[in-house]
């Protein structure tokens, strides 16, 4: 097996290529993966593209961009414990030579440990590049160390639904969902959408912010009953403040959800396979890796997007 592949590659800020990588030679407990999809991040990957993410280790470019890929499994190696064809859930790989892969999805073929690799069914194909979204919503929800449901979502992207539909395949009162953009109103899974100039509400306990607007602090803040919650569960590229006294008066808190563990991933496959959670509609445009400039681009400006996938089956 040849070690290299296609791949995404953000040469720097704003310029990117597909081209041909090396591939690190995989040891025992690693696996390769063929991949079929891979999804792009209109957070985190935005900020890739625009040069405005904050330095992480291992940050730098050229990288290969993607941590939402699904694909089978080629060869493993004797520990990995995986088996060849067995389709997985990749969260990005760092196998690879002359380029970084601080995310490293976005390939033809990855390199990865077996242990970051989870098994799918396969009856889940492309909607399982959601998997890792899906688990950060669920994430946003038990980050205080327990399932807590919001009265209110901000943003109506594919993160802030899929926190609305958790909501409700939890059994709890449906949300309230603001969106500003009339594009994004839409809503079929039992809870209302909103433009926020239209609700007067500001009796709030719990609100979950998947906009990643950093603006809005303050807004919140006045819409949240006495010791109200705000999680921010968005990627916030500018720094966030707010008014001290408004807070003061709420004792209002704020929580930072960050990274999905494995522990959410495992509640979002049992709500799939219990069928109470669909991943339906999400999904809303494909390219081929050839036009992948032509996806990101599409991905990153037009609203009717909610989410790009790469079909890695099709390469031209």
């Amino acid at each position: 097996m040849s070690l290299a592949t296609t791949a995404v590659v953000f040469e720097r800020a704003g310029q990117l290529s597909v081209s041909q990588v090396g591939l690190m030679r995989p040891g025992d407990d690693d696996c390769v993966v063929e991949i079929e999809w891979s999804g792009i991040s209109t957070g985190t990957e935005r900020l890739l593209w625009n040069g405005s993410m904050p330095d992480f280790p291992g940050m730098g470019y050229p990288l290969v961009p993607g941590y939402e890929s699904v694909g089978r499994v080629a060869s493993g190696g004797a520990g990995s414990g995986l088996q060849v064809g067995q389709r997985v859930f990749v969260p990005g790989s760092r196998g690879f030579t002359g380029v970084r892969g601080l995310f490293g999805g976005a390939a033809a073929r990855v390199v990865a440990p077996a242990a970051r690799l989870i098994p799918l069914a396969d009856d889940i194909a492309e909607e399982g590049v959601l998997l890792a979204l899906a688990a950060t919503a669920y994430h946003a929800l038990a980050v205080s160390g327990r399932v807590e449901l919001p009265d209110l979502i901000v943003g109506h992207g594919v993160l802030g639904r899929l926190v609305a539909r958790l909501v409700v395949a939890l059994d709890g009162p449906p949300p309230m969902v603001w969106e500003a953009n009339p594009a994004r109103r839409d809503a079929s899974g039992g809870y209302v959408v909103i433009d926020p100039a239209a609700d007067q509400e500001r009796d709030y306990r719990l609100i979950c912010d998947a906009s990643g607007d950093a603006a809005l602090c303050n807004e919140l803040i006045l819409r949240l009953a006495r010791r109200g919650r705000i999680v921010l569960a968005g990627f916030y590229e500018r720094p966030l403040s707010f008014d001290f006294a408004p807070a003061f008066m709420r004792e209002a808190g704020l929580q930072v959800a960050a990274e999905w563990q494995p522990e959410d991933l495992d509640q979002v496959i049992r709500l799939l396979r219990s069928g109470r959670l669909s991943l339906d509609g999400l999904i809303t445009h494909r390219e081929t890796p050839a036009r992948a400039a032509t996806a990101y681009h599409t991905a990153f400006a037009d609203d009717a997007c909610l989410k790009m996938i790469l079909d890695w089956r099709t390469p031209q």
